[in-house]
């Protein structure tokens, strides 16, 4: 297996050039922040942009616990690839990154300053700086499985091969719990609210009230008593229910919704209730 590393110091651009790079290069997988990946799909690993603190980052990102990186070894063990790619933000880094998945070393060296320009750097680090933005080099569908940060956008991109062929890639942008700027807070109160105006637009729904938010460490649990009306369809109301809050709490606030549990409390009959 050939392995590449790209270095350049933190907030780079270093994620956001990966995709680029990894077509340029016919490399097939990519080791980013924790990550194994492959064809814009997430194989194996943790994101340390998951992590609580930037101490737990950096162990992420090394693969300093032994689970992490024997589920990433083994996983290379079974894909037997012909190329990889370590991104790191300094030769050390990528050197500890490669030791510790049990690799012979680096064959090919790149720097971010030979695939980006003075402009581009400036420009990340400058969205990272005043943003604590940061790129992962996968679909947000993706991403949204483990991570526990904030997504800011989903970002399309357009990546030229050397033959001159084009293809669409996607990455996220997200501002990790760990950033230093603080947590982006939005209040619980107002969290429910966003939570039962969504469900109040479910055609079926006469109404949503006692929403529960509780902060879990990945994400949220929305909790919602609703009052249906005829006809009533309770199991496609509560799909449909769950599916706009989710949808409208991430739209309207970029905090991921880990799950939306629905109670029926009751069935409206014109003036009557029967519960």
């Amino acid at each position: 297996m050939k392995v590449y590393a790209l270095v350049g110091s933190s907030g780079t651009g270093k994620s956001h050039q990966a995709m680029h790079v990894a077509h340029d290069y016919d490399i097939q997988y990519i080791i980013d922040d924790g990550l194994l990946i492959g064809d814009s799909k997430r194989i194996a690993g943790k994101s340390a942009k998951k992590e609580a603190t930037k101490m737990a980052a950096v162990k992420r990102a090394i693969f300093f616990h032994r689970d992490h990186r024997q589920e990433v070894s083994e996983a290379l063990e079974g894909l037997k690839p012909k190329s990889l790619m370590i991104l790191g933000t300094s030769d050390r880094m990528v050197e500890n990154i490669a030791q510790n998945l049990g690799l012979h070393g680096i064959d090919v060296w790149i720097r971010i300053e030979e695939v980006s320009t003075p402009e581009d750097i400036q420009m990340a680090k400058s969205q990272r700086l005043k943003y604590g933005k940061h790129i992962i080099p996968l679909p947000s569908v993706e991403v949204k499985r483990d991570f526990s940060g904030y997504f800011l956008d989903a970002v399309k991109t357009i990546i030229r091969r050397r033959d001159h062929s084009t293809v669409i890639g996607e990455k996220t942008v997200v501002r990790p719990t760990f950033s230093y700027l603080g947590k982006f807070s939005v209040s619980n109160k107002v969290l429910a609210q966003i939570a039962s105006y969504a469900a109040e637009e479910v055609s079926l729904v006469h109404s949503a009230e006692k929403s529960k938010v509780i902060e879990l460490g990945e994400g949220l649990e929305i909790h919602l008593e609703l009052d249906l009306k005829p006809p009533y369809r309770m199991l496609e109301t509560a799909a449909e229910v769950q599916l706009k809050v989710s949808e409208a709490i991430e739209e309207m606030t970029r905090i991921q919704v880990i799950k939306v549990l629905v109670y029926i409390k009751s069935l409206k009959i014109q003036t009557e209730t029967l519960y």
